[in-house]
């Protein structure tokens, strides 16, 4: 199944429905749509057609406040979790912004962190945190207590390259985007390797350093292939399915896509939406499967 162009929103400014570099992005179980306004320094919240909802944040190092918030995800209770980039932290809040709890500091040990990226949350409230620059993935509890970490710098499976983003299916399997290896990487819920696929192209199923992932309802994964500004979307099992987008600043073009997140379809698949973050547009765009008339 292929996708077309469905809407946007957002223009450069720091302004309500306005964005600078936005990169991560996350829908609640309602269609709510959380951006991670990097550069300034906040969260937004919309309804799935755009319209504004709320924002929290400003620069700074306290409770709440953020310096680079880079990635967002949303847990099955509709908190939310925000890596807190230059502060090496990661923040929890309630769905309507209210501050719940962080945890973090600056270094390599458990716990710590050099670069906070990617996040995600698993059914049972387990947390999943992208340390880039450490080329490593750390599991935690909803409560920020640190469970485990996998993950050292290199080319071979298990091994990371500056990864970016974290994404879980319905079964607790992850998937990581290994951005400077142009591949992704599947694990189970303790970190064991399950497969990898992908390598750098731009061909289907190539990558060039691919950041954001995401899974829908029936474990298709989706990916924006950055340096290729298109998306690609794959079975779980890595085999290709379908692509779209290409370089520039038209509807369903895109300069830099850096994160998506999938409102998976209840009554019929056309319902499905995919949300991008286009980074150096700073807009979000959202797309729908393209309905496929057969003579």
């Amino acid at each position: 199944m292929s996708y077309v162009f469905s809407s946007k929103w957002g223009t450069t400014g720091s302004g309500v429905n306005q964005f600078k570099y936005p990169a991560g992005i996350a829908v609640d179980s309602s269609g709510n749509v959380f951006v991670a306004d990097t550069v300034n320094n906040r969260i937004q919240k919309f309804r799935k057609d755009g319209s504004f909802i709320r924002t929290w944040g400003v620069q700074g190092s306290g409770n709440g406040e953020f310096n680079s918030p880079t990635r967002v995800a949303v847990d099955f209770s509709g908190n939310v979790y925000v890596t807190d980039y230059s502060n090496y932290r990661v923040q929890k809040f309630r769905n309507d912004g209210t501050f719940l709890r962080t945890w973090g500091q600056v270094g390599s040990g458990d716990g710590q962190f050099f670069a906070p990226n990617g996040v995600a949350s698993d059914s049972s409230g387990d947390v999943y945190v992208v340390d880039t620059k450490k080329h490593r993935i750390q599991q935690f509890d909803d409560a920020g207590a640190f469970l485990r970490t996998w993950g050292s710098e290199g080319p071979n499976p298990e091994q990371f390259k500056y990864p970016v983003d974290v994404a879980v299916d319905s079964s607790g399997n992850l998937y990581v985007s290994d951005s400077n290896n142009h591949r992704i990487q599947k694990f189970r819920k303790d970190g064991s390797f399950i497969r990898t696929w992908g390598v750098q192209g731009s061909g289907d199923g190539q990558f060039k350093y691919p950041a954001g992932i995401a899974v829908d309802s029936s474990g298709n994964v989706y990916v924006t292939d950055t340096g290729n500004n298109r998306i690609q979307k794959f079975g779980s099992g890595g085999n290709f399915i379908s692509k779209w987008g290409s370089i520039g600043s038209a509807d369903g073009q895109f300069k830099y896509p850096a994160g998506l997140a999938i409102k998976s379809a209840v009554i019929s698949i056309l319902e499905e939406r995919v949300f991008v973050t286009d980074y150096f547009n700073d807009r979000i765009q959202v797309f729908k499967p393209k309905i496929v008339v057969n003579p």
